[in-house]
């Protein structure tokens, strides 16, 4: 076998099956061997950035490895946004790249890229094949290391001559890393015993760890209160009493102010994101920590714990639930509190029910929660519609949250749910963006049509880009600057040129009836939702700012409006 077909080999072994890529020069011997090669299921998108995001959305909700590929030069470098996202938010991820031919490597032949340099600080891991020889053992190594430990993308990049040279090694399977004991939990529980206000911080470590049940039995027999994390929607499940929501930036009130009060931190799967805490200084000012994550890196990078525990998530958390259950915490006076808090300030919004009203972001979200499946994956991208979904709709899972937390890319939903629905043909898939955020991969609505994908797109349409108007007009003394998307398409004229059908509306009496059509339809279907231009996320931290100061729009001065703080 030659290179190419090493490659497709690696995948049967690995069971990968779904892969997202766009063809080129450098890459053409792989997509050659594809022809012979009917196993593998390739997704052709419209650009290779949505070839990445796509791979990452697959990962996000199946748990799986994602895998894109591409050419070189231009190929490799449209990828990097996609993989810089992954990177950022722990996405397991194989990138396989075309270059040119070894003897052309270092003269700036055509499409010649550096992709090793470029690429450096978004990646796991990344290698530069010299050899097909060495080929096979690098495919089983990148596989494994995308997938282990802290996740993450690792990229192959690999000369056109490469992938045409027979191959005479065998692969070399990687061996199973032997299970790690659980640590020694007897600090961590006499400091949970101690505390009088413990609050739980969980985030996105915990599906990457798959870990969701271990997390659940522990909530459920710990009873702590618990605040998640923007990737850490979904991991108390839809209905759990203890969860006080989101913290930080956007979060709520109740969750915010627990965290400002509590006495000790249990932080588990979460990095402590600037984000999350806001200024550092003033983040649980009265609390000791106890971090427990996968990745030492992490730990201590911004806040010094108490105590540090690295180890796998669900031993972890299956000895502590079985230390509460035979001991449990008394902390019912602390529990009581953030019961109240949790009911006076969580996330509210007021409902115009006058049938001819203007549709606002929060209303309509929460109507969606109540209307869709509880199996429903949504992909949303950056912006206000990210903040109104994460703050009013329900979760009963994680992997049913697909976000850009990290590193907040704009054109992220679209393709991420078109992977999440090739993850899963069977659930409904969401794909909540923005007017701004939808423009960043339009093109991607010809993947759906090709594909006949049932993915539903909802657009909520303000006409500008609202997050970055807000905090303009909080933050700049109202000091407009190119947010003005008023000259946006005929969005439903748009998609039906793609042959998906699509409706508009711009009443509160259309948002029901809007909603169960789009998610009725055998098919994909799009949702043009027209908000108000003005309409603001509340609540919100000035960037910067400290959690406990928050601002939201019946507290909001003038002095806040016409702070800068440039």
């Amino acid at each position: 076998m030659n290179g190419a077909q090493h490659i497709l080999e690696a995948f049967h072994r690995h069971n990968i099956q779904t892969i997202f890529g766009y063809p080129g020069g450098c890459i053409m011997p792989l997509y050659d061997a594809l022809v012979d090669d009917v196993r593998v299921e390739h997704v052709l998108c419209r650009h290779e950035q949505g070839c990445a995001l796509a791979a990452d959305g697959y990962a996000r909700a199946s748990g799986r490895l994602g895998v894109c590929i591409a050419t070189s030069g231009p190929g490799a470098t449209n990828l990097i946004t996609g993989v810089a996202n992954a990177h950022r938010d722990s996405i397991p991820m194989l990138v396989i790249t075309g270059q040119v031919p070894s003897p052309l490597i270092g003269t700036d032949a055509f499409q010649e890229t550096d992709v090793l340099g470029m690429t450096l600080g978004i990646v796991k891991h990344s290698y530069l094949v010299e050899s097909a020889d060495e080929l096979p053992a690098i495919l089983e190594e990148a596989i494994a290391l995308a997938q282990s430990g802290r996740p993450g993308p690792v990229w192959i990049d690999i000369p056109k001559d490469v992938l045409l040279t027979e191959a005479t090694t065998a692969p070399i399977p990687t061996p199973a890393q032997p299970q790690a004991a659980c640590p020694d939990l007897t600090s961590a529980l006499a400091l949970l015993r101690a505390a009088r206000k413990p609050l739980l911080y969980s985030g996105g470590g915990i599906s990457l760890a798959h870990a969701e049940d271990s997390f659940r039995k522990f909530t459920e027999c710990s009873k702590l209160p618990a605040v998640v994390t923007l990737k850490g929607i979904g991991n108390p499940g839809k209905y759990s009493t203890h969860n006080l929501g989101m913290l930080g930036m956007h979060g709520s009130r109740a969750a915010n102010r627990a965290v400002d009060e509590c006495d000790l931190l249990l932080v588990i799967g979460a990095r402590l994101d600037d984000r999350a805490t806001g200024k550092l200084d003033g983040f649980a000012p009265n609390a000791r920590l106890i971090h427990i994550d996968a990745d030492a890196a992490e730990i201590n990078k911004l806040r010094s714990a108490e105590l540090a525990i690295r180890g796998d998530l669900n031993a972890i958390l299956g000895e502590l639930t079985q230390a509460l259950r035979e001991t449990p915490l008394a902390i019912i006076d602390w529990q009581k509190q953030c019961q109240t808090w949790r009911t006076t300030g969580g996330f509210q919004t007021a409902v115009n029910e006058e049938p001819m009203a203007p549709i606002t972001g929060p209303a309509f979200i929460r109507q969606l929660s109540r209307v869709a499946p509880d199996d429903t994956i949504i992909a949303c991208d950056v912006g206000q519609h990210q903040m109104w979904v994460a703050q009013h709709y329900q979760f009963a899972h994680p992997r049913h949250h697909l976000t850009s937390g990290g590193l907040g890319t704009m054109g992220f939903g679209l393709p991420a749910a078109i992977g999440a629905q090739f993850a899963d043909r069977q659930s409904t898939v969401l794909n909540v963006t923005g007017d701004g955020s939808f423009m960043m991969n339009a093109q991607e609505l010809a993947t759906i049509r090709r594909y006949n994908l049932p993915v539903k797109l909802i657009i909520m349409d303000n006409q500008c880009l609202g997050m970055v108007r807000q905090q303009q007009e909080l933050f700049y003394n109202n000091r407009e600057s190119q947010i003005n998307l008023d000259d946006n398409p005929d969005f439903v004229a748009m998609a039906r040129a793609f042959d998906i059908p699509a409706l508009k509306i711009e009443r509160t009496d259309q948002v029901r009836r809007g909603i169960e059509t789009i998610l009725a339809y055998n098919g994909p279907m799009l949702l043009h939702v027209a908000i108000a231009r003005e309409e603001n996320v509340w609540p919100i931290v000035k960037p910067g700012g400290s959690n406990k100061e928050m601002i939201d729009e019946t507290r909001r001065s003038t002095a806040d409006k016409k702070e800068n703080i440039a």
